[in-house]
């Protein structure tokens, strides 16, 4: 592949399925000012945090880029390569990250998952506020490697763990055995998410309405641009 240019002059090129940031544009000094402060949003499988974000992203068009994060497990029906996420096999995303072209990665459930440091660059580059959902282990490698320190982060949680359990299970998507792994997972990172400190906001998704106009009031607080 050649290079191509984003609208703010960042020259980028993709080699071998990877994206690179080779020149940063004109509006990329802006990446360590208030506007531009990229915002991670965490919380257990199944509580919604997807669902959220496609929310944000509509409510405030042109403002936010989404990070597509790379795994190394199947995709699910209807989700769409290099948008809901970047489907690559465990031997790539493992040279990659040997490389050390990942911001962060973390091994979940049997499976890798990792923000790489050209996606977070490429949004940043068009001179938007970076979104990076990730699961809460990730979170905790990227405030060990000290990337990102002036990140927004916000922490999604259930009403219980039985309504996640419920929430798993009506989605479809995973077996019995792998419902039990992720609700197990999930009582250390509610209990992660629940320590003061660990983060900036914490959102209730009950009710999806409520819970998203919580989202963006917290994002207005977060960004007064918008």
């Amino acid at each position: 592949w050649g290079r191509v240019r984003s609208r703010s002059g960042a020259a980028l090129r993709m080699r071998g399925g990877w994206l690179e940031v080779l020149e940063k544009g004109a509006e990329s000094g802006q990446d360590r000012t208030t506007s531009l402060r990229p915002l991670v949003v965490t919380g257990p499988s199944g509580v919604g945090k997807g669902t959220l974000i496609q929310e944000v992203l509509k409510a405030f068009p042109g403002k936010f880029g989404f990070s597509v994060s790379h795994t190394t497990r199947p995709a699910r029906p209807g989700e769409v390569d290099g948008q809901h996420y970047h489907f690559v096999s465990r031997p790539e995303m493992e040279r990659a990250i040997e490389q050390g072209l990942f911001l962060e990665h973390a091994r979940v459930h049997g499976n890798i998952y990792g923000t790489s440091l050209a996606a977070v660059e490429a949004v940043r580059c068009e001179g938007k506020v970076c979104i990076l959902d990730i699961d809460v282990q990730g979170v905790q490698t990227l405030k060990r490697s000290g990337h990102l320190p002036d990140a927004h982060l916000v922490f999604i949680a259930p009403p219980s763990r039985e309504v996640l359990m419920q929430r798993l299970q009506k989605r479809g998507t995973e077996d019995e055995e792998s419902i039990k792994l992720r609700t197990s997972a999930a009582r250390a990172e509610l209990e992660y998410g629940a320590q003061p400190g660990n983060f900036h906001r914490i959102i209730i998704n009950d009710d999806l309405i409520k819970a998203a106009a919580a989202f963006k009031s917290v994002l207005q607080d977060f960004y007064p641009h918008l």
